[in-house]
């Protein structure tokens, strides 16, 4: 019995949820995503009681069969849709830091222009779904409903300039620890 995939995800106020076969449909005030469960895996939409008395939905997913395949699917399928749940309700964010003299980023319409210390110019186009906030030219932050999607292009971003571990130049997650190496010694 799995821990994660045994507890049911709960359907908040203002959040529509769809089954139609194997196909999840979540919507609420941020947008709406969609997935397809896994063939193993049976979902259902069920009333329960939370801790303080009050109704509300909840969705249950179970495995249709006791193959190893379905048990370690299982709790995969139920933290996706949790992700859905908890993304049309209050979105995810990441925050980038470009650290380094001279590097920063602009915002021009739909792609980020980064100085990073090379000859050009990196650009990059957000895609579709994704909201970039760029407030001081060294601190980006990438919001959007889809959590897969929002870490995706964060590390995209970050992959154009990976902190170095001498002086820690380049691009670093907020609040990312930097392991620092000894230069040489003369």
């Amino acid at each position: 019995m799995s821990r994660i995939g045994k507890n049911p995800v709960v359907i908040p106020e203002g959040v529509d949820v769809q089954l139609q076969g194997q196909a999840v449909r979540v919507k609420g005030k941020l947008g709406e995503l969609k997935l397809n469960l896994h063939e193993e895996i049976d979902a259902s939409i069920e009333d329960a009681e939370n801790e303080e008395g009050k109704k509300g939905k909840v969705v249950r997913l179970a495995p249709r069969t006791e193959t190893v395949m379905a048990k370690q699917i299982w709790p995969t399928m139920r933290t996706l849709v949790n992700n859905m749940v908890v993304g049309v309700t209050e979105g995810y964010k990441k925050k980038l830091e470009i650290h380094g003299v001279g590097y920063r980023a602009n915002l021009q319409g739909q792609t980020i222009v980064m100085t990073l210390g090379f000859s050009h110019e990196v650009r990059y186009n957000v895609p579709a779904g994704i909201k970039v906030e760029i407030e001081k030219q060294t601190e980006i932050t990438i919001s959007g409903i889809d959590k897969h999607l929002v870490g995706q292009v964060s590390a995209e971003i970050r992959e154009f300039k990976k902190p170095e571990p001498y002086k820690g130049k380049g691009i670093r997650y907020a609040g990312e620890y930097i392991a620092y190496k000894e230069g040489k010694k003369k």
